[in-house]
């Protein structure tokens, strides 16, 4: 019988006040098959060990995030970006996921130069997306709302996102389709088509769009069935354009943060099932 969690992943920062044994345990509890990872606390953890136990418990690590931050002007920087990006996608590979999620880098100080800012991310992709593809990874470029463009994501669209993407094979370099940040865009669905057509949807991602937003808006990403954003719509939309992967829910919300995170997860499970999947 279904639960309507088959193809449901919780993005680990959506319950970071949850350890990862205390994440991988409440999964499997919930029936909650998939996980999205971030790196900072996977290496807290140790990332062969973290492998060990997700793998264990049967669960499905969906994506990892983060790599990126590609738009440094000075040689320094950019070696020291793109070593780490080698890195991010390493323990990608030794935690048996498939997809890397970019966050692209914004203005560096002193710059105004957007256009300058994306050419660099494109040449980085040049030297990271064969290295990737080689373990078994795919670069998945997220377009973050242009309120991040100064300082986050210079990628503001998925038009952009896929502007760079399509200058590489779509095993090496896609793109990651998140409500949050383009349900605003009325070219989005358009371009949701295109990257379907061109196999380039790595992975879809939910938050809703709550307001007031928070001060410095970073956690702001609303709890699904809060906001403005129809998640029905949405998975229409990348289902029509041939996804069937996992969707994977992504929040950085304080005040889910100040509660118990079995309790958020649980939620977060039941309204993926009511808003998504009913």
């Amino acid at each position: 019988m279904s639960t309507g969690l088959e193809r449901f992943s919780i993005n680990q920062m959506t319950v970071r006040q949850l350890s990862l044994p205390e994440l991988v345990d409440t999964c499997v509890e919930l029936g909650v098959p998939g996980v999205g990872l971030w790196r900072e606390p996977v290496q807290a953890y140790g990332v062969e060990a973290a492998a060990r136990l997700v793998r264990d418990a049967g669960l499905t690590v969906t994506t990892l995030c983060r790599g990126g931050f590609l738009t440094a002007i000075d040689p320094a920087g950019r070696a020291e970006a793109l070593d780490d990006n080698r890195a991010a996608i390493d323990e990608a590979a030794t935690l048996g996921t498939d997809t890397l999620v970019l966050v692209s880098g914004g203005l560096p100080a002193g710059s105004k130069d957007l256009h300058g800012a994306r050419e660099r991310i494109a040449d980085a992709l040049g030297v990271l997306g064969a290295y990737a593809a080689e373990r078994g990874v795919r670069l998945a470029i997220e377009p973050l709302h242009p309120m991040y463009a100064a300082d986050r994501c210079v990628v503001s669209t998925l038009a952009q996102a896929l502007d760079l993407a399509e200058r590489f094979p779509a095993h090496q370099v896609g793109v990651t389709v998140d409500t949050y940040h383009i349900w605003w865009d009325d070219n989005a669905p358009e371009q949701i088509a295109r990257a379907g057509a061109g196999g380039r949807i790595h992975t879809f991602q939910l938050a809703d769009w709550t307001t007031p937003l928070p001060e410095g808006v970073l956690n702001g990403r609303g709890q699904i069935g809060d906001g403005s954003i129809d998640m029905r719509e949405w998975k229409r939309y990348v289902e029509a354009a041939g996804y069937t992967g996992a969707i994977e829910v992504e929040l950085f919300n304080e005040e889910l943060w100040a509660r118990d995170g079995r309790e958020v997860l649980a939620e977060t499970a039941e309204r993926f099932v009511t808003h998504v999947i009913q």
